[in-house]
């Protein structure tokens, strides 16, 4: 057995490389990268040696292994999102429908039509493939489709609002995640953002007061990452349309989330949609792809065909464009909503959100003894929770949930061994992200349908 206490009875790389169980990992992932994790793992014992520590040779090999596993593992991985938060932004908001997944696919797999016209036989559109659907899900005469619909409002801005104006409610001047605030956006649209009324009330008579020669259009912010209470006045879309109509300039709605159907017909709090906006005589609605649409990462502009026009034509919507397998998945999505009678079967966003609590609660019922017998130094019970839409739609209104809590009775502070917990179940094979309240780790199962791949994947949770 190889002892190595002193630099030079390091071996050299080429030696570490010949190892029989490091061969495997060079046939595997190619010489150039684990001789250069090789190098880095010499060094690093090098400074371990010089620092009186001593270890085996089957240590280094061990070392290198594990440092080539964790430079080819992917860092973007499938978890399992039990946080109580169904469009959670860290974890990725929406799950994709199969039929979306399988659209991606198809089109990834080869070469396809993305901009070229199959009956012309001639360069074609790719916005052309989204355009006719969105238009009849939502009775707007245009649309476009972007990135995100942070690129949708600032695309809409920098298009009809470049160097004029551009009134706002104070209270509708939002902080969205990753601290993108709305005055920031509008400034690098190159727009003037001018602020009317105060932050819980806005009349119309404020709008009439700022709007002047450099007026370019009217914008409305739906503030759905929180909601103001109280003493409270905000102008209606109606009574925008009718101001912007009678100076003549744009009314543009960002509705954030954008919802394209009633909420309330499926038991859920209500949330506008795109039709009740245009219908109220918004001349263009912004709104994401990613939120309560259940699709792909996108924002999409929809309204009045001369303003879309004008947008495309934008050099920005170049840069701002989706690709082809983010247009696929989306299509597949809008597809579902010509028939709204399988929208809660085929689409995860909606199933999750109305799913039964009694249902959660069974469900949480049979996995209770298994999770506690990974856990024997923690007590799990069946608890009733409330979870959250996320993604700044209907930030005040929970759902009715049930889930598992993690608790270590007569432990006056339990949080170091709360997180410990958290941390060995984000590091299964499949991570598991929970979430730490009122001193214990709930998992909330709201979103969880795969019962037996959860249950499998506990396997390799270590006793805690």
């Amino acid at each position: 057995m190889s002892i190595i206490d002193a630099p030079h009875k390091l071996p050299s790389v080429d030696r570490l490389l010949n190892d029989s169980d490091i061969a495997s990992l060079v046939s595997a992932y190619g010489a150039p990268l684990v001789t250069r994790r090789a190098r880095d793992v010499l060094a690093s014992a090098r400074d371990q040696v010089l620092a009186g520590q001593s270890f085996e040779l089957s240590a280094l090999v061990d070392n290198l292994r594990e440092d080539v596993a964790r430079t080819v593992r992917p860092s973007l991985r499938r978890v399992i999102n039990l946080t109580g938060t169904v469009l959670h932004t860290n974890l990725g908001r929406a799950a994709l429908p199969v039929s979306a997944i399988d659209a991606m696919i198809d089109v990834a797999r080869g070469a396809s039509n993305l901009e070229f016209d199959l009956i012309a036989g001639k360069r074609g559109d790719r916005h052309q493939h989204l355009e006719a659907l969105l238009c009849q899900l939502t009775s707007a005469e245009s649309a476009l489709v972007v990135n995100n619909n942070a690129a949708a409002v600032l695309l809409t801005l920098n298009s009809l609002a470049l160097r004029k104006e551009v009134p706002v409610s104070r209270g509708e001047l939002i902080e969205i995640g990753g601290e993108f605030r709305m005055p920031d956006i509008m400034a690098r649209a190159g727009c003037k953002l001018v602020e009317v009324g105060t932050t819980n009330r806005t009349h119309g008579r404020d709008f009439e007061a700022a709007i002047g020669s450099k007026t370019a259009l009217l914008m409305k912010v739906h503030t759905s990452n929180y909601e103001i209470q109280g003493f409270t006045k905000q102008v209606t879309e109606a009574e925008l349309a009718s101001i912007a109509r009678a100076h003549d300039v744009p009314f543009v709605t960002d509705l954030g989330s954008g919802s394209l159907i009633n909420l309330e017909d499926y038991g859920l709090p209500h949330e506008p949609t795109v039709s009740e906006a245009l219908n109220a005589g918004a001349d263009l609605v912004t709104f994401s792809g990613d939120k309560l649409l259940g699709g792909p990462q996108a924002g999409i502009i929809a309204g009045h065909r001369d303003l879309v026009e004008k947008i495309k034509r934008n050099p920005m919507t170049r840069a701002l464009r989706p690709d082809k397998v983010t247009i696929a998945a989306l299509n597949a999505v809008l597809q579902l909503y010509t028939d709204p009678a399988r929208l809660v079967e085929a689409l995860p966003t909606l199933r999750w959100l109305t799913r039964d609590v009694t249902e959660i609660e069974r469900l949480a019922t049979r996995l209770a003894p298994i999770v506690q017998g990974h856990c024997a130094h923690f007590q799990v019970t069946v608890e009733r929770s409330q979870a959250q839409v996320g993604s700044g739609a209907l930030p005040v209104d929970r759902l009715e949930s049930a889930g598992l809590k993690l608790t270590q009775p007569g432990v006056r502070r339990p949080g170091k061994a709360l997180k410990t917990l958290a941390r060995v179940f984000r590091e299964l094979p499949l991570p598991v992200i929970g979430r730490i309240a009122d001193d214990a780790l709930w998992f909330d199962l709201r979103c969880l349908e795969d019962e037996v791949e959860f249950v499998d994947n506990l396997r390799g949770l270590t006793s805690s």
